[in-house]
C-alpha cells in the first residue's frame, strides 16, 4: 500500500518539479567538478579544449566544467633523485641495494682504464608547463643526459684523478653541464645535486688501486702534518726574531746616548780646560785620584822600571790588637 501511495505521488509531480531536480543535480556535478584543491608543494597545469590555459598555485581553484578544463598537477617542491650504476630495492631502518648495474656504470677513462662509477642527481621541477609538454620521455631523458655527461667527463681524465683529486670537479662541472643540456631541451627542471658515489677500479688491480689510495692519504696526512708544524714554529720563531732584534736596537739606542753624553761632557770639560787650564787638571786629577783610591779593587804602584810593586793603599784590613 506504501509503495502504491508513493508511486501516486510521484506521478503526480509536474514536468517543472523534473526539470528542477535535474537542474539541480546537473548544479551539483558542475559545481562539484569546478573547484579543486592544490596541494602546497605542487602547482597544477590547466588547459582548456586541450591547450595550455594557465598554471594555478597551492589552493582553492576554479576551471570550467564537463571536461572543458582539465588540470594536471606537478609537484614542483619535491625533490627528485635519480640513481645510476645501482638501485634502491627496499628503503626505511635499513635500505637495501642492488649494485653492478654496469651498463651504466662501467666507463673508460681518459688513460684507457676501465672504472665503475656510481652516481646520483637530486633536481627539482621549475617550469610545470615544459615539465608536461616539452618533452615526452622525461625520464628516460634526464637518465640519458646525466650518463652522456659523466661518460664525457670521465674520460677525459686519468683514473687515479677521478679517484681522488677531480671528484669534486666532476660533479660541479656535471651540475652546470646537465642544468644547460635540460635547458636547451626545455624539460623545465633544475639539478641541485650531483654526487659520485662508488668509484670501482677494475678487479684485476683493485688491490694496487686501494695501495695507491693508501699512499695517496698518507701523503696528504704527512703535508697537513707538515703544514701543522709549520704554522706553529715559523710564528715563535718570528716572535723570538723581532723580540731580539727589539734588544739589539734598544741597546743601540743605548750606547748611542752614552756616547753622546761622553762627548757632551768632553766638551764641557774641554770647554772649562780653555778657561783655566791648571785648575782644570787639578780637579781632573784629583778626581781620578778619588775614583781610584775610593774603589773597591785595592790598587797598587807599580815603578816605572818595572822593579818593585809599591802598595800604596793598605791592601788587608786593619788588624786590631789582641786583648788580654
Amino acid at each position: 500500500m506504501e509503495q502504491n501511495s508513493n508511486v501516486k505521488s510521484f506521478k503526480k509531480l509536474k514536468p517543472a518539479h523534473f526539470l528542477l531536480i535535474i537542474g539541480l543535480l546537473l548544479a551539483v556535478i558542475v559545481l562539484g567538478s569546478s573547484f579543486f584543491i592544490v596541494d602546497e608543494t605542487e602547482q597544477t597545469v590547466i588547459t582548456r579544449f586541450g591547450k595550455y590555459y594557465r598554471t594555478a598555485g597551492p589552493g582553492l581553484q576554479f576551471k570550467l566544467p564537463l571536461g572543458i578544463d582539465k588540470c594536471y598537477s606537478v609537484p614542483v617542491k619535491v625533490v627528485q633523485t635519480e640513481q645510476f650504476g645501482f638501485k634502491t630495492i627496499k628503503s626505511g631502518r635499513e635500505n637495501e641495494y642492488r649494485n653492478n648495474i654496469t651498463n651504466e656504470s662501467t666507463m673508460l677513462t681518459g688513460d684507457l682504464n676501465i672504472v665503475d662509477v656510481e652516481w646520483i642527481i637530486q633536481y627539482r621541477i621549475v617550469d610545470p608547463k615544459q615539465w608536461l609538454f616539452g618533452v615526452m620521455e622525461k625520464q628516460q631523458t634526464i637518465r640519458d643526459i646525466s650518463r652522456s655527461v659523466i661518460n664525457s667527463l670521465v674520460g677525459d681524465r686519468a683514473i687515479l684523478d677521478i679517484m681522488g683529486a677531480e671528484r669534486s670537479s666532476i660533479e660541479n662541472s656535471a651540475l652546470e653541464m646537465m642544468n644547460e643540456n635540460f635547458r636547451q631541451l626545455g624539460l623545465g627542471i633544475n639539478v641541485i645535486t650531483v654526487k659520485l658515489q662508488n668509484i670501482i677500479p677494475p678487479s684485476g688491480v683493485q688491490d694496487a688501486f686501494e695501495d695507491v689510495n693508501k699512499a695517496i692519504q698518507d701523503m696528504n696526512r704527512f703535508i697537513n702534518e707538515g703544514k701543522e708544524a709549520y704554522n706553529s714554529e715559523i710564528p715563535k720563531a718570528q716572535g723570538e726574531a723581532d723580540r731580539r732584534i727589539q734588544v739589539a736596537e734598544g741597546y743601540a739606542a743605548e750606547r748611542v746616548n752614552m756616547a753622546k753624553g761622553d762627548v757632551a761632557r768632553f766638551n764641557s770639560v774641554y770647554d772649562e780646560y780653555r778657561r783655566s787650564p791648571k785648575v782644570t787638571k787639578d780637579r781632573i786629577y784629583l778626581e781620578t785620584m778619588n775614583e781610584i783610591f775610593g774603589a773597591d779593587t785595592k790598587p797598587v804602584l807599580i815603578d816605572g822600571k818595572l822593579d818593585n810593586v809599591i802598595p800604596v793603599k793598605n791592601l788587608g784590613a786593619a788588624q786590631q790588637p789582641a786583648k788580654n
